[in-house]
């Protein structure tokens, strides 16, 4: 047993015993949900946090995931290694993201903590750095082909195709290489369209816009509430706009902590995505959450959550605070809500339009939240009621082993939904029973 798991077991006993008083001093409280969600007032944590995860155990043989009523799910592809992100190809190939934190430099105790926490969780390790192509010829729903797309990267995740060019999300930069229609793998150099700083929050997600001519990427800060100073999150906390034909980007929204999944809503040609907020104010304070994204629009981080509300744990700055856009939609407390798309009505038995949401799950609350794939219902191009679960089941009823952790979620060329699960190393397909 090395240093870095003892010291995760004692950060674990240690965490258990603060745990038990926040929840003695009301720390459970019910998720903080939907467009009008009940807040608790700030709890600061000071020097000891609440630190909470599941050790990752994969999938025991014979066991999958819990589909709603209605629905079934079968692993498409199994044995992968940490798959993060999905993006289907026009020819039906699966192409699958295959990446993970790397430990960077531990700068305080409660760095060290979390980074052996996540260890024990399998959320850092070395890093596969590539892409990984599936197909399945026969149809049974099953991948049985499986190639190298593109090796040699660095913490690739976002991925986009526009004609003959393949976009990948490194966490460095936005890559493009020369594609051929059909082919099994991507072989040539590639070149750099936008540069952005590595670190922190590392996912860099792609969506093109409907017609071809931009790419958003998301774009996370580097630090919990810019502890490091606002100089080394200067563009972080925002998703960008490249303009394909020229390579040039822009900031289109900022004071987004972190903005991982997007998608656009078809009948406004709004652009959405889910945001992972702060740490150290509660269970339930702030929520993540689903937004609207407006061009030149700005949420709030590190100043302010849920609209301007203030972070007293931050120097102020109030125009920014003033300008602050309040959420559309909350998804509960660190939940980690990270994928995303959009789900057509009839694409699952019983679902109308809206969003599907992978919920990756918490690491710092005193009861775990997330670990599921939920829908949120859209009329008339917003939010329209309740939450419903899609798979659940990736966590241990005493919540001391993980199965599995949803990421990416996307429609698959069969017209299933494809779920990324990088602890379970299994791309889920779920489709009506």
């Amino acid at each position: 047993m090395t240093f870095s798991d003892l010291f995760a077991r004692a950060v674990a006993v240690v965490g258990s015993a603060a745990i038990v008083v926040r929840r003695m001093d009301g720390g459970v409280r019910t998720q903080a949900f939907g467009a009008a969600p009940v807040i608790p007032p700030a709890r600061p944590q000071g020097a000891l946090p609440t630190l909470k995860m599941p050790t990752a155990k994969g999938w025991p043989r014979g066991r999958v995931p819990v589909a709603a009523p209605g629905l079934k799910v079968n692993a498409f592809a199994a044995g992968l290694k940490h798959p993060r992100w999905i993006h289907v190809l026009p020819d039906g190939g699966v192409l699958v993201a295959e990446a993970l934190q790397e430990a960077g430099k531990s700068r305080s105790i409660f760095d060290y903590a979390m980074l052996a926490t996540m260890r024990r969780a399998a959320a850092v390790g070395v890093s596969p750095n590539r892409i990984t192509l599936l197909r399945d010829p026969n149809g049974d729903g099953v991948a049985e082909v499986r190639e190298v797309f593109l090796a040699k990267q660095n913490q690739p995740f976002g991925m986009a195709l526009l004609g003959s060019t393949f976009y990948a999300g490194n966490t460095d930069a936005l890559v493009a290489f020369p594609y051929t229609a059909g082919a099994n793998s991507i072989t040539g150099p590639g070149t750099k369209i936008a540069s952005f700083k590595p670190g922190g929050h590392w996912t860099r997600s792609l969506l093109a816009s409907p017609d071809g001519s931009k790419l958003y990427v998301g774009v996370g800060s580097l630090s919990n509430i810019a502890e490091h100073g606002m100089k080394a999150e200067e563009g972080r906390a925002a998703i960008y706009e490249v303009d394909v034909a020229s390579g040039e980007a822009r900031i289109f929204a900022g004071g987004l902590r972190n903005p991982v999944g997007l998608a656009f809503e078809p009948s406004t040609g709004a652009l959405w995505t889910v945001v992972n907020e702060r740490d150290g104010l509660g269970d339930e304070t702030p929520p993540d959450y689903l937004t609207s994204v407006q061009d030149g629009g700005f949420y709030g981080w590190p100043y302010c959550y849920w609209g301007q509300t203030v972070d007293d744990r931050v120097y102020q700055n109030k125009e920014k605070v003033a300008a602050a856009l309040q959420p559309d939609y909350a998804l509960g407390g660190h939940t980690a809500s990270l994928g995303l798309c959009w789900l057509p009505a009839g694409t699952l038995p019983g679902f109308p339009d809206g969003m599907a949401i992978g919920q990756h799950g918490s690491w710092n609350r005193s009861k775990l939240s997330g670990y599921k794939v939920i829908f949120v219902p859209f009329e008339n191009g917003k939010p329209s009621g309740p939450s419903r679960e899609i798979l659940s089941g990736f966590l241990s009823k005493d919540e001391e082993e993980s199965y599995g952790r949803p990421v990416g979620v996307t429609i698959g060329p069969d017209g299933s939904l494809l779920v990324a699960d990088d602890v379970g190393d299994v791309i889920w397909r779920v489709t009506g029973a």
